[in-house]
């Protein structure tokens, strides 16, 4: 942990190495990267979120929640950051918000090209039963009745052992079935591997920054 503030551990750019903390402008603490979502200066003055951390220049880090960046806008942290006039909108949480759903779709598409996603009622069922999926995701406009059953399903295969499964319930239908390139998908359970933790990290990432819970950040476990 740093003692002072130290403009190393702000960012010298995505270039410079693959450093796994930060320093939050907000907090003046030290943290993992993972918590914090990087801000640069674009070519116009405006600040914009990098949250795929790759976009060259400088960067200030905030603490992953609308609370901080409302903050760090409040009290003009990223024109003291930066050194020099910048222009952080009032929409730079909705837009930072956006960013982070947008990351999440994309892995979940991603996810579903990889074949790890199975979708439908029966299918999800079946996954249960048979698979040991890593989550459960069900369209937050879909009907309450199937995701009961499924809850019940999942509650019984637990049975106290193992990790608990998220349910999420993040997107409408039409996100889902955009991102996994099929219609009417209601209920999908994700199968271990590499690309559903992306999408699971991604989702929490984007929780984590909605709600500034950063233990159950919206992933709803099955006996909720």
């Amino acid at each position: 942990m740093l003692a002072v503030l130290d403009d190393t551990a702000l960012d010298s750019g995505p270039h410079k190495g693959a450093a796994t903390e930060r320093l939050c402008v907000v907090e003046r603490t030290v943290k993992p990267v993972d918590e914090l979502i990087r801000f640069v200066v674009g070519p116009d003055g405006s600040v914009v979120p990098d949250v795929k951390r790759n976009l060259p220049g400088r960067g200030l880090w905030v603490t992953a929640t609308r609370a901080a960046l409302e903050t760090a806008i409040r009290r003009k942290l990223f024109a003291k950051g930066f050194k020099r006039e910048v222009r952080a909108g009032a929409d730079l949480g909705e837009v930072t918000d956006r960013l982070l759903e947008r990351a999440a779709l994309d892995s979940l598409s991603i996810a579903g090209k990889a074949g790890s996603v199975t979708t439908g009622f029966t299918k999800v069922e079946a996954a249960l039963n048979r698979d040991n999926p890593v989550g459960l995701l069900h369209a937050s406009d879909g009907s309450e009745d199937g995701l009961r059953k499924l809850k019940a399903l999942l509650r019984r295969n637990e049975d106290g052992e193992g990790p608990e499964i998220p349910v999420i319930r993040s997107f409408s239908g039409a996100q889902l079935d955009l991102a996994l390139g099929r219609s009417n998908v209601i209920h999908a359970a994700l199968l271990a591997g590499p690309a559903s933790q992306g999408f699971l990290t991604r989702c929490l990432r984007m929780m984590r920054f909605r709600t500034g819970d950063t233990e159950k950040p919206g992933l709803k476990r099955a006996q909720d």
